[in-house]
């Protein structure tokens, strides 16, 4: 054996070794120990597991990298139905269905995008949650993202929870027959959880999954690692302030807000164009976790480690309050980074699986 073959094997050998003992670990499962959560763990065998993180793109900044170039390649999806809501301030936002004509008890899944997210930009989660599941899927689309107009001078990133009653509310018009579901992805996390702390136990919907969450948003936005924050800021500006610059002009803080260079800076400026007078009453109006401890629904929480956007710090500041809330659980694994998720030879996204699995196995429980 040559002394480069002996080299490889050795290098081989240590990788394998770093692969099982550093990344390809069981996620870390905080939850209130009851019967409810229980039963549910029993049916999600998934979170007992290693999370096999695909071994070429063990990075958390290679996962999202390739995540980005799959869903560049993936096909465009074409919706079912596309429906444009105006709502009660002239604001419009708009449901876009997929499997709109199944059977009337099919369950729906709402599925809440990302923070610059887009029908198309989500056509990948769509399309696996539609396959795995068989289920209803409506994206909730939020004012100001993808092709729809900013109608009226208001738009939040995180969304905003009265523009969600309403997208719910005809999501139950159209389908009242069909138990109502929910994902949130990023920052429409915030969304979610916000929602489901403003009400309790009076929401349609039945169970929930929430995909890297950041937690406070006061201090989630200043974590957020370079480059992806000015990345996202930049991103923000064109698609909120650039194209609208005319409708947004009689705020004070346009202008400020046009030359944020980071997501924390942004979202420092945003709270007139929120509909709030000024940063502590958009906390106050928004922040997720001020009413996290009335959620009521299970809801499963997925973060990572090595998450560089919404990043671990955010996680451990508030996993013994998540350990509180009774029908929810936290898994937090060593590797996925944020939103890709990456697993197997083949890079497919395991959270995806996770999440179909989870909302499932709710929905059985439920049924039962």
């Amino acid at each position: 054996m040559t002394t480069a073959m002996v080299a490889l094997c050795v290098l081989l050998i240590g990788f394998a070794a770093y692969y099982l003992g550093v990344v390809a670990r069981r996620p870390q499962l905080i939850y209130q120990a009851n019967a409810h959560n229980a039963e549910l763990l029993a049916r999600l065998p998934r979170l007992t597991q290693r999370f096999w993180a695909t071994p070429w793109a063990v990075n958390g900044h290679l996962q999202i990298f390739v995540a980005g170039i799959q869903e560049a390649l993936s096909p465009r999806l074409t919706y079912d139905r596309v429906e444009t809501l105006r709502m009660s301030d002239g604001g419009t936002t708009a449901l876009h269905w997929l499997g709109a004509d199944l059977p009337a008890h099919t369950p729906t899944l709402a599925v809440l995008h990302t923070i610059t997210g887009t029908p198309q930009s989500m056509r990948v989660f769509v399309r696996d949650m539609q396959r795995l599941t068989g289920w209803r899927i409506v994206l909730c689309e939020r004012r100001g993202h993808g092709e729809l107009p900013l109608t009226s001078p208001r738009f939040n990133t995180l969304g905003d929870t009265e523009d969600l009653r309403e997208q719910l509310r005809r999501i139950g018009e159209r389908h009242p027959h069909s138990p109502l579901y929910a994902a949130g992805i990023s920052a429409g996390t915030g969304l979610l959880v916000r929602y489901l702390g403003e009400q309790g136990d009076d929401t349609p919907l039945h169970g929930a999954f929430a995909y890297c969450p950041g937690y406070d948003i006061e201090v989630a936005f200043a974590r957020s690692r370079a480059p992806y924050s000015r990345v996202m800021a930049r991103r923000l500006v064109r698609q909120f302030v650039t194209r609208n610059r005319e409708a947004l002009a009689a705020w004070p803080s346009l202008a400020r807000l046009e030359e944020a260079q980071s997501l924390d800076e942004f979202h420092q400026h945003l709270y007139e164009c929120a509909g709030y007078n000024s940063w502590q009453a958009y906390l106050d109006g928004c922040n997720p976790v001020a009413l996290m401890e009335r959620i009521s629904v299970p809801l499963l929480v997925l973060n990572a480690e090595d998450d560089p956007v919404c990043v671990a710090d955010n996680v451990r500041e508030h996993e013994h309050a998540m350990a509180r809330l009774p029908r929810t659980l936290l898994a937090v694994t060593s590797r996925g980074s944020h939103c890709a998720y990456l697993s197997g030879l083949t890079a497919r996204p395991w959270a995806h699986h996770l999440a179909a699995e989870f909302l499932q196995a709710v929905h059985a429980g439920r049924a039962e």
